[in-house]
């Protein structure tokens, strides 16, 4: 054997002894777990499905708090509802922390709103939400934009005259301009290339991390690095997404008047402009770039994707829908859209959406958290930086909490009175201390969308409201509702 060869047999040698030392380290303080392989984790385990079909197998055997390891990376994994709850809210503190994504870590490097941790992500989520508070998000000005832009969206959907088109443009148009014009100042024009470009950016890219290779590059980033696939588009994404924000600050910058803010944009940029003399501020050039990223991505792709895949539900089973419909008759009547104050006199409508947010189980894996403290948790220690996976699916479908999980019903969100009731177990924005910045706006959407739509029009399939199919086209990130085509009739 050459010396080559040698130092390459120590070197694995080497580190087969190191994993197998990082393995054994605190374990008999983590929850059980099947036992890893040296750098493979429990690969084999995982292999032959999805990820999250396989962690819930495994929480079948290991129960509803278990260690696995994604590779080399030792993560914990939460399941059901009952310990999902106990984590986010009951010691939302000691779990606040965002744990590693490598598909978004590689593009933003631990900076922005929604990937960062300690000190800057409690200064930039304290002030992001100020200012975005400040532009009407969660109140009725941002209502009556929502309402606007639903008038652009049923102008559209008349120009359809009844024939197949496929919504997934459609909504992501209406959907990002909210978020777009909370950001950027103003809306687009539908067919503005700035506004296209950034709604392909962001599907391409959920698509890809909700698919093997998205989740093959968070298991082992360092290898795919080196390979071609998929994930090399997506980072190609990402750097096109960077390219089209950075103009538009640099348009911000050359008009800005810090004493009349238009926008996100204007706002930090006189932050930033107030402490560039700070050494320690968390206000810099990288911060917005990848703060107005998070905001974009969160703020188009979720909407829109719940939206897909409640049209699909409705599609196959019509009654809900001419119930709906005939609730907002009832409500609203034809001669005005709905409004938010018609929300609580329609409690079916609610519910349906509701149960199309729990059944469709947008972001089903949840973005991992991790411990910010040496952690007890159901006697257990979790060592500080634990990274912590909470299946959200678990919670939507914990049978502890909803009668027929499986089954589409907006009985689950209805009392025996027809009233609606909330449920602890509906999780879609997450919970706790992460909660999604974004979800006064997103229920808001949701809710003015949906119904204006509704309204206005009957939802068709092209074929027969049996056939549709509405598993995911793929599960990882997201749940990808699969791709189709749909008519919609003036009422």
């Amino acid at each position: 054997m050459d010396s080559v060869s040698t130092a390459i047999l120590l070197l694995i040698l080497a580190l087969v002894c190191l994993f197998l030392t990082l393995s054994s380290r605190d374990k008999g303080q983590l929850p059980p777990g099947p036992r890893p392989l040296p750098l493979l984790g429990n690969l084999l385990q995982l292999r032959s499905q999805d990820l999250l079909t396989s962690l819930t197998k495994l929480s079948k055997e290991y129960g509803s708090v278990f260690t696995v390891y994604l590779g080399p990376r030792r993560v914990v994994v939460l399941s059901g509802y009952q310990a999902v709850k106990e984590a986010l809210v009951d010691q939302g503190e000691e779990f606040s922390g965002r744990g590693e994504y490598p598909v978004f870590f590689n593009f933003t490097k631990g900076n922005g709103i929604a990937f960062s941790n300690g000190e800057r992500w409690k200064v930039l989520r304290r002030y992001s939400l100020h200012i975005l508070r400040n532009f009407g998000m969660g109140n009725r000005s941002i209502e009556q934009q929502i309402l606007e832009e639903g008038r652009f969206l049923l102008e559209e959907l008349q120009k359809t005259e009844g024939q197949p088109f496929s919504p997934l443009f459609m909504l992501s148009r209406s959907v990002s301009n909210i978020i777009c014009s909370v950001i950027f100042g103003s809306r687009f024009h539908y067919d503005d290339e700035r506004l296209l470009t950034i709604i392909r950016l962001i599907n391409d890219n959920f698509q890809i991390m909700s698919s093997a290779w998205g989740e093959l590059y968070n298991i082992f980033p360092s290898l795919l690095d080196w390979m071609p696939g998929p994930h090399r588009r997506m980072f190609q994404n990402f750097g096109r997404m960077k390219d089209l924000i950075a103009r538009s600050i640099r348009e911000h910058q050359a008009s800005l008047d810090p004493n009349s803010p238009r926008d996100f944009i204007d706002c930090f940029l006189t932050k930033m402009a107030e402490e560039k003399k700070d050494p320690l501020s968390h206000f810099c050039m990288d911060t917005l770039l990848m703060t107005t990223h998070n905001l974009l991505f969160g703020g188009t792709e979720t909407v829109g994707t719940t939206l897909r895949h409640a049209f699909l539900i409705l599609m196959k089973y019509p009654k809900v829908q001419a119930r709906v419909q005939e609730e907002i008759d009832r409500v609203v009547g034809r001669s005005r859209l709905p409004s938010l104050d018609d929300r609580a006199a329609m409690p079916y409508t609610d519910a349906v959406i509701h149960e199309v947010q729990r059944f469709a189980d947008i972001i089903p894996m949840n973005l991992p958290h991790r411990v910010t403290r040496d952690t007890a948790f159901r006697g257990f220690l979790l060592p500080k930086g634990t990274d912590v996976i909470t299946l959200l699916n678990t919670v939507h479908y914990d049978p502890s909490q909803f009668l027929k999980p499986q089954e589409f019903n907006p009985e689950h969100f209805l009392d025996a009175n027809q009233s609606f009731k909330k449920s602890p177990a509906y999780m879609p924005f997450s919970a706790g201390r992460r909660l999604c910045l974004g979800e006064p706006l997103a229920r808001m959407e949701l809710f003015l969308f949906f119904t204006a739509i509704l309204q206005n029009f009957t939802l068709q399939p092209l074929g027969a409201p049996e056939d549709i199919d509405l598993t995911p086209l793929s599960t990882g990130l997201g749940n990808v509702p699969r791709p189709y085509e749909m008519r919609v009739i003036l009422r």
